[in-house]
């Protein structure tokens, strides 16, 4: 790893391991060793998100410290890439939007209809099926029920 992306391409500065060292043990001492060791997982990129950094940091202090700490390590790199302008897209019938505020009242009525799954759905099924299985053994009964193999 050599580059840290902050907000966008244009903001690439070098890596700095003693800078990112230095930040750490301002909340709790860690060995020199350790961190290079974390390091070692995001070391083959040539670029990386600050973010990702901040996360290892996280983790270490975690590790070598304690939760208030580690969220308060958190709290003050996360300005590096948190913003409150942050623009949620989405693809909407083959196009990557941010609003629907420019399309026309077709578009707008299909994205309306559209189905929309959640992972939720999955967990309920799983739930149901899991109490249909104890239902099942409740009354003495043999139950195979889907399976997602």
């Amino acid at each position: 790893m050599k580059n840290i992306i902050y907000k966008s391409q244009a903001d690439i500065t070098k890596f700095d391991f003693a800078r990112f060292s230095k930040s750490l043990n301002k909340y709790v001492k860690i060995p020199e060793a350790e961190i290079k060791e974390a390091l070692k997982s995001v070391d083959k990129y040539e670029n990386m998100h600050v973010s990702v950094l901040v996360e290892l940091g996280v983790s270490l202090i975690l590790k070598f410290g304690d939760e208030k700490k580690a969220e308060a390590y958190f709290n003050e790199h996360t300005e590096y890439f948190m913003n409150d302008r942050f623009e949620r897209l989405r693809r909407i019938t083959g196009y990557l939007v941010g609003t629907l505020d420019r399309w026309n009242d077709g578009k707008k009525a299909e994205e309306r209809e559209r189905v929309k799954h959640s992972v939720n759905s999955c967990v309920d099924d799983l739930v149901r099926q899991a109490k249909l299985q104890d239902q099942a053994l409740a009354h003495n009964i043999a139950y195979v029920g889907h399976t997602n193999a």
